[in-house]
């Protein structure tokens, strides 16, 4: 069974992808898509892109330089990044419509007077003639 360290062809190579991994790690967490180092779902799109554009341009600088298993990695994470990119405007209106009924919910143990209420059951039913 091959080790990570196994994957590339040398140390420089690991180090490359760890660098790789670190930017992708950003994009994701920027998109949504994992959370923070506090466990915190946040957006920042324009942050994610940056990451994405950095993780491009070493895919640019490095072209004819990396094995075909390295290119076929750098290849299919900045794939996965663009697509989850694409998709992260309407996940992030989706958490967020998530967080405000969540916040909503709240209030009926915060502030029991103000929260929103539904009637289950009421005595004042009219009998049928």
């Amino acid at each position: 069974m091959n080790s990570p360290t196994d994957m590339f062809s040398d140390e420089h190579s690991e180090r490359l992808f760890s660098v790789i991994q670190m930017l992708q790690r950003s994009a994701l967490m920027n998109m949504g898509a994992i959370p923070d180092y506090e466990g915190m779902i946040h957006f920042n799109l324009g942050e994610a892109k940056a990451a994405i554009d950095a993780i491009e341009a070493v895919q640019s600088k490095t072209s004819g330089n990396l094995s075909s298993m390295e290119e076929t990695l750098l290849k299919g994470t900045l794939s996965e990044l663009r697509m989850i990119f694409v998709k992260a405007p309407e996940q992030q209106k989706l958490i967020e419509a998530e967080m405000a009924r969540q916040e909503e919910l709240k209030k009926t143990y915060t502030d029991p007077s103000s929260a929103p209420t539904e009637v289950i059951h009421s005595d004042n039913h009219q009998e049928e003639e």
